[in-house]
């Protein structure tokens, strides 16, 4: 009797302890799961405070400083300062107080993720923010989709610290989430917010059940903010072209093959311009400060005689689709942009290469369009087709992701019955630029930067290192 009591015990204990664990981890999960759906709020409520403090401050320099000063010699002179400043404002909030904060963000991200960079958002959140506004708003070549990633990132550790979760986990899960809503809330695309985390970051997400429940959760919340604000339509409003003739899907391989060598040769030129800068800085603030100067206040008096090659591009976009410009114009503006994207981003300006990339892509993809269309009269090709193929080949070719930037274009053109012409062009720029040695733009970036950590620590060593008279 006496056995049989403890035994009844001992099957009451186990039970209590299996149920006991059985909640506790039910509860982690849900935790998260909410968490993630805070994260992505707050990075889409930021992320449209974002959108609409650059828009402002873009409006104030193109339509107010017009309205007041009608004397263009003045309005450029006054232009040149105001840009000026708004850029210095930037380059000097990066360098002083928060380093990291410098160029897109993504890479830093990324580097979070496997633990190798810190993140320090009580820093990161105030001066990217304003940073950001102050590059962009001055008419630089830059996007702000990194922005927003970077600061939906530290908005996931932000909110990760302050609820005390301790698994490393967890805390991966809220970055990859508040990245993935930073991406949402820049471009009104949900599935390729998604899919930059599975795609571009997938050497460094840790993938499990929770965590792609967590993405969907942030990546939801997000978009819902951002309709709120912004409405339920694509942000490029470009019309619907329609579908792509069986007989023309050859050409969208030829154009995918060119953006293969296209983004080779922009990768090489970025990193070739952005080590040239960082030897002419020096680590002097001065320098860094005073080119952020010279570039912003020379972008925003481009603005003024030839805005097709300053800004993030979007508002370019629908005029290229329309097949509004000549092929000696296309050609024109595709080389001078690159330069001017290649010289704002390499120069360490907070601000993205997304949107520019994307620019320069519908630029190509109109000129060779409009190429098509003078070989090929029988065709009758659409030119807005090839410059949404376009859009997202570069960026496929430069990030290697080539199904985010599929997904990405057709979310912001609304044209998804391009889908078939979007995946052969990415892919074959895709394809051709593994082929040539390119690289993916963001893993090198991080590489670079580890580099340049491990570099500083190295001479910090050496500095203290004992000299032999001291010995």
């Amino acid at each position: 009797m006496y056995k049989r009591k403890i035994l009844k015990q001992s099957i009451n204990a186990q039970r209590f302890n299996l149920l006991k664990k059985a909640k506790e981890t039910n509860l982690a999960p849900i935790k998260v799961l909410i968490l993630s759906a805070i994260v992505g709020t707050l990075a889409g409520f930021v992320g449209v405070l974002f959108e609409k403090s650059v828009n402002w401050v873009i409006h104030l320099r193109q339509e107010e400083l017009k309205s007041a000063f009608t004397n263009p010699y003045l309005l450029g002179i006054v232009t040149l300062l105001f840009s000026a400043i708004l850029a210095m404002l930037g380059y000097y909030l990066v360098k002083k107080f928060s380093p990291e904060s410098g160029g897109s963000g993504i890479p830093e991200i990324e580097g979070a993720m496997i633990d190798v960079r810190p993140v320090r958002w009580w820093r990161v959140l105030p001066v990217k923010f304003f940073a950001s506004i102050g590059t962009l708003g001055s008419g630089m070549v830059l996007g702000r989709e990194g922005p927003t990633v970077q600061i939906g990132a530290n908005i996931g550790q932000f909110i990760n610290d302050i609820s005390r979760i301790k698994d490393t986990e967890s805390r991966h899960t809220l970055l990859a989430t508040g990245a993935a809503a930073g991406l949402t809330a820049a471009f009104n695309a949900p599935l390729a917010g998604i899919l930059f985390i599975i795609e571009e970051m997938r050497p460094q997400f840790k993938y499990s059940l929770i965590s792609i429940k967590a993405v969907f959760i942030g990546v939801i919340m997000s978009c819902i903010v951002f309709r709120l604000f912004n409405g339920e339509g694509g942000i490029i409003h470009i019309g619907q072209f329609s579908s792509a003739p069986l007989n023309t899907l050859w050409l969208y391989l030829v154009l995918g093959m060119f953006f293969g060598f296209i983004g080779v040769i922009f990768s090489r030129l970025l990193f070739y311009a952005q080590a040239r800068f960082q030897h002419f800085y020096q680590d002097k603030i001065s320098r860094f400060v005073l080119t952020g100067g010279i570039i912003g206040g020379l972008c925003g008096v481009l603005a003024l005689v030839i805005p097709e090659i300053t800004g993030g591009g979007f508002s370019l976009i629908p005029a290229l689709s329309g097949g509004q410009y000549s092929l000696v114009a296309l050609l024109i503006f595709f080389v001078l942009r690159t330069i001017t994207s290649i010289i704002s981003f390499a120069s360490g300006a907070p601000g993205g290469i997304f949107a520019p990339t994307l620019a320069l892509g519908t630029l190509f993809g109109s000129a060779f369009g409009l190429t098509a269309t003078i070989l090929f009269p029988e065709y009758q090709i659409e030119i807005g087709t090839f410059a949404i193929a376009g859009m997202g080949a570069l960026f496929a070719a430069t990030v290697r992701a080539p199904l985010t930037g599929i997904v990405l274009v057709l979310e912001m053109t609304d044209n998804y019955q391009l889908i078939l012409p979007m995946i052969i062009t990415c892919l074959g720029a895709t394809m051709l630029a593994q082929l040539l040695g390119g690289r993916p733009i963001y893993t090198v970036l991080l590489e670079k930067i580890l580099q340049k950590n491990k570099d500083y620590q190295n001479n910090e060593e050496c500095e203290k290192a004992p000299t032999p008279t001291q010995k």
